[in-house]
């Protein structure tokens, strides 16, 4: 896996924290990582982005981002109001082949959720995606209405032939209620693919050294942590 896309079932669901996390544990198991943030909105020039972000909470990566547009709108919608080029689907694949010829992981952050648009033609990730050949990392929320996005950014995952390379709850809560307990179970079984890992609330508030030390333990194998599903759905079993 030399490229790996992470996308989110929508805004706000930990989508930066979890790519922070797998950069940090390939980082620990000695590859070299580049992170690629496809379009950055709400951003201004002089402002750390979400690449930024990662590198200050997972460490040693190279930090890259193709565009940012001042207004926190989809990148589509953001770069059309502003004036200002949009990305590209091929421009995505472009960067992110160019980093993968240096490095052994690039990690491809895409904007809220699957097919969010880049430009007025209706380019996606996915789009990006598919170009690549690149397998896809969903990020979902825990509670109550995480089982129908995940199902439907799975479908389309599927009826593009893309690989799903599993599911990352991207914001566990200290104290799950019903919905998210149950979803442990239930996450995989609508995604048709594995859970990989699950993500502390407030992770990314964490020093970046801690937020290293702990990263592995909330990853699983496939992502170079230690996280174990069974027994983290056994934990959380209503």
């Amino acid at each position: 896996m030399t490229i790996l896309v992470i996308t989110g079932t929508g805004t706000e669901v930990g989508k930066t924290v979890t790519t922070a996390a797998v950069a940090a544990c390939a980082l620990a198991a000695g590859r070299s990582v580049a992170v690629l943030k496809a379009a950055q909105t709400g951003v201004g020039p002089d402002e750390p982005g979400d690449a930024a972000e990662v590198a200050r909470l997972a460490g040693g990566v190279t930090a890259a981002e193709i565009a940012r547009y001042p207004e926190p709108l989809a990148p589509g919608t953001a770069a059309r109001r502003a004036g200002m080029t949009p990305v590209r689907p091929r421009d995505v694949a472009e960067a992110a082949a160019k980093l993968a010829a240096e490095h052994d992981l690039v990690l491809v952050e895409g904007a809220g959720g699957l097919l969010v648009r880049f430009d007025q033609e209706g380019g996606t990730l996915a789009d990006a995606a598919e170009l690549l050949k690149a397998p896809v990392l969903v990020v979902a929320s825990a509670g109550l209405g995480t089982l129908n996005t995940t199902e439907l950014t799975a479908r389309e995952l599927r009826s593009r032939r893309l690989d799903l390379a599993g599911i990352v709850i991207g914001s566990w809560p200290g104290s799950p209620d019903l919905a998210s307990r149950c979803n442990v179970a239930d996450l995989p079984e609508v995604a048709g693919a594995p859970l990989l890992g699950a993500v502390p609330a407030g992770a990314g508030s964490l020093r970046p050294a801690e937020f290293r030390a702990n990263a592995p333990s909330w990853l699983a194998a496939r992502l170079d942590g230690v996280w174990d599903a069974e027994a983290f759905r056994g934990r959380q079993a209503p």
